[in-house]
């Protein structure tokens, strides 16, 4: 347009204030033709429209996402023909009339604030009805045998009107600190079984909170007394594919952060609920939560313990990994690891076993299912079915967003990849969750200048397999942005007293001096400061891009070394493909650059106490830590190193640049511009060689931000939370509810299921 506008002698108020301008500044998409020009814009984020320009630029027509899907078909030469009959049109847009939306771009990802005035608007204005909806609620809640809250004794909002104040006036005129066994059984007799509180304080202002919801609806009240009364004890985190264990398994294919995760989460997720059944008084009942991490089973475990059905979480009192073995389908295959981009087949029968399992292992039902990954969540979306319970989904990362035009070209890359069948699942599972929490907003609506990880899934089109014009509806309250905490035991301030003398001596040994096969490169001088990246070997993960950054800048390689610890460093030990090729790249780039002396390569699995005291060794020494990745979804690594005091020069692309302001408490790069991110580490290095501080001032407000924001009881609080409030809307709406997962259950058995049997064809035949 620029160019244009000077050709054409344009005054320069007209590249500024003209229509045509505006429109391309908008604009994220453009398809030319001879005649006409297609443009996907996005007026606000979140939201797209398709026009249709003629070549004269005066005929502008909206088109309907249906033919714009129509064009990219056949711009891939994959158009369906009229003799074959059309293709399905997946469109979920029929079923948002059943739910709330939010309306304005800036409060997606608010999800349970807006149901709660949601809910509590309900209550005002249709008091009879939503009030006896509160009852059956409360009334059908119960532990085993043991009822909860309200027997059938109170069987009407205007009996439970009635008895509410004589239950307030017994525990006012007791102490606070009255146990709650002292004065249950009174309470019994109106119709208040156990869970009120496990004194009399705490009981009298949890039926205050009642009593204001009944008489006066508001959203705050809603949101207080729903969070005080006990609705969950059991929890279920499915995690399926990779290397899910506690030790040796960090840097194998398909395993990284979402282990360290969901470990932290269950172990955190345990002790809010020991919290919250101590306060409601339930302790005294012989109740206690149970959270399970759900997995598969690997029998030939290479020296981990995946192969164990049952295995405790360490800091944890009853938390365990339970893994379920797939079906022998085909014993050379399935009872070894398999890669998570062929593991669809085997998800629908790992679920049908994972449910007796389950009921055995908690002797009942779970009240809550949280999937993670496309795979875990469609296993977690199957299985709360059977057990009618909230699903959470946590995506951690969508392929799709990943792969540029992944799925125009889907065909292309079937072989590998499969994602006819991960991107089904996908919209299976993010439809059919309860609630999806997600780590940043752009994951949700993107930025101004980004399109959002689900807004990609929006509308698209796989050719000759299905269009779909309405993927995800981005405004539900169902979105709710949750970053995870960061395990302060392990990762805290390398200016710590925590951290002992031998530990210290053993970390700097590994890191600059130590000689093993599984390290490569012997530093000349190990007292330069560090540049240090830890992740797969992978090519999203870009670590031969800060390779070939470093490689060509004498003046960064005379003030610091660089130290790796990523993968192995000989391809034959790789069972990956793509880690592979990365491992025979690094030694071509080391090679070429001649970065002998100057370079570590550390191809050693770390436990996670280890790679705490890997980012204190490094901050301990003036380091830095670098983030190259070409695409991050949030980085938990980032947050880390953070707190361990390292500054950090993150990617610009993902959840990052949300958590990193430039120049305040870190850096962001464009890993894909080299020069521009050696210039950005040397201007930081230098200045911190002419003014230490500096150095120490960025350190700070990275440890800072991170422990003001980043915490696993905040975390787990809000979770437990969405799982009543949630529970509460679908008892409420149930009816509303059920068209759509019928729906999502033909798309499972008549498109997922035929072609996931194609690929267990494929398997059997290895």
């Amino acid at each position: 347009m620029a160019e244009y506008c000077t050709k054409q002698n344009k005054p320069a108020y007209f590249y500024k204030s003209s229509c045509l301008r505006e429109m391309i500044h908008y604009t994220h998409e453009i398809i030319l033709e001879a005649a006409q020009s297609w443009w996907a814009i996005r007026p606000r984020m979140g939201s797209q429209e398709i026009w249709r320009l003629g070549s004269n630029l005066t005929e502008l027509r909206a088109i309907p996402v249906g033919e714009l899907l129509e064009l990219r078909d056949q711009i891939v030469n994959r158009p369906y023909f009229p003799a074959k009959g059309r293709l399905l049109e997946i469109d979920f847009g029929s079923f948002s009339r059943y739910f709330p939306t939010i309306t304005d771009p800036r409060n997606v990802g608010n999800g349970l604030e807006f149901l709660n005035r949601h809910l509590a608007r309900k209550l005002f204005q249709e008091p009879q009805h939503w009030l006896e909806v509160l009852l059956g609620f409360l009334r059908q809640h119960q532990y085993n045998t043991t009822s909860l809250l309200l027997s059938e004794k109170i069987n009407s909002i205007t009996q439970l009107s009635r008895q509410l104040p004589q239950a307030l006036k017994i525990v006012a005129n007791l102490p606070p600190d009255e146990p709650y066994q002292n004065f249950h059984l009174q309470l019994k007799q109106l119709g208040f079984e156990p869970g009120w509180g496990k004194n009399a304080g705490r009981v009298r202002t949890v039926l205050e909170f009642l009593h204001k919801l009944i008489d006066d609806p508001d959203p705050a009240v809603l949101e207080a007394f729903i969070s005080h009364i006990p609705l969950i004890f059991r929890a279920v985190l499915v995690s399926v594919h990779g290397w899910v264990a506690q030790k040796g398994v960090l840097g194998r294919p398909d395993t990284s952060g979402q282990v360290v995760y969901v470990l932290n989460q269950a172990r955190n997720l345990e002790k809010q609920l020991q919290e919250d059944i101590k306060l409601a008084g339930l302790d005294g009942f012989g109740i206690q939560p149970k959270v399970i991490v759900l997995t598969r089973l690997i029998a030939n475990s290479d020296d981990t313990n995946a192969h164990e059905p049952l295995e405790r979480i360490e800091a944890a009192e009853n938390a365990w990994i339970l893994r379920v073995p797939f079906r022998e389908f085909n014993p050379n295959l399935t009872q070894n690891w398999i890669s998570q981009t062929e593991i669809w087949p085997y998800l629908e029968t790992f679920a049908i076993d994972a449910e007796a399992i389950l009921i055995e292992a908690f002797q009942g039902n779970p009240d809550l299912m949280l999937g993670n990954y496309s795979d875990g969540n469609l296993v977690a979306f199957l299985l709360s079915r059977r057990f009618h319970i909230p699903y959470e989904s946590i995506a951690h990362v969508l392929e799709k967003p990943r792969h540029l035009f992944s799925n125009l070209y889907w065909q292309d890359l079937e072989e590998f990849h499969n994602f006819s069948l991960q991107f089904t699942a996908d919209l299976i599972a993010m439809n059919g969750a309860d609630f999806i929490l997600t780590s940043t907003y752009q994951e949700i609506v993107g930025t101004p200048d980004s399109v959002g990880h689900y807004e990609s899934y929006q509308f698209f089109t796989m050719p000759e397999l299905y269009h779909v014009v309405n993927g995800i509806e981005l405004f539900s309250p169902k979105f709710n942005v949750m970053p995870p905490g960061v395990n302060e035991k392990i990762f805290f301030p390398y200016d710590s007293d925590a951290a002992t003398d031998a530990e210290k001596a053993h970390i700097a040994d590994l890191l600059f001096t130590k000689e093993d096969p599984q390290i490569i490169g012997h530093l000349d001088n190990p007292n330069l400061r560090p540049i240090f990246s830890i992740a797969p070997l992978i090519p999203v993960k870009n670590l031969t891009g800060l390779v070939e950054c470093f490689g060509p800048s004498p003046q960064i390689q005379e003030k610091c070394n660089l130290i790796l610890v990523a993968g192995k460093v000989r391809p034959e030990d790789s069972t990956s493909e793509e880690e592979r090729g990365e491992i025979e790249k690094l030694h071509d780039i080391l090679a070429e650059y001649n970065l002998k002396g100057k370079v570590r390569w550390i191809a050693m699995r770390l436990n996670t106490p280890d790679t705490g005291a890997v980012y204190r060794c490094i901050a301990a020494r003036g380091g830095i830590y670098v983030h190259p990745a070409r695409f991050e979804s949030f980085g938990m690594t980032i947050l880390e190193a953070m707190v361990s005091g390292l500054p950090v020069f993150v990617t610009q692309f993902g959840g990052p640049a949300e958590t990193i302001q430039d120049g305040e408490n870190g850096f962001t790069i464009n890993p894909t511009d080299l020069e521009e991110t050696a210039a950005k580490i040397l201007s930081f290095i230098s200045k911190c060689e002419v003014d230490p501080e500096y150095w120490r001032e960025i350190s700070q407000r990275g440890v800072q931000g991170v422990q003001d924001k980043y915490n696993w009881k905040l975390h787990s609080k809000k979770l437990l939370l969405l799982g009543k409030v949630y529970s509460f809307w679908n008892y409420g709406s149930s009816a509303n509810r059920e068209p759509l997962l019928r729906y999502l259950e033909a798309l499972f058995y008549l498109i997922y299921k035929p072609r996931s049997e194609k690929l267990l064809e494929q398997h059997g035949a290895r």
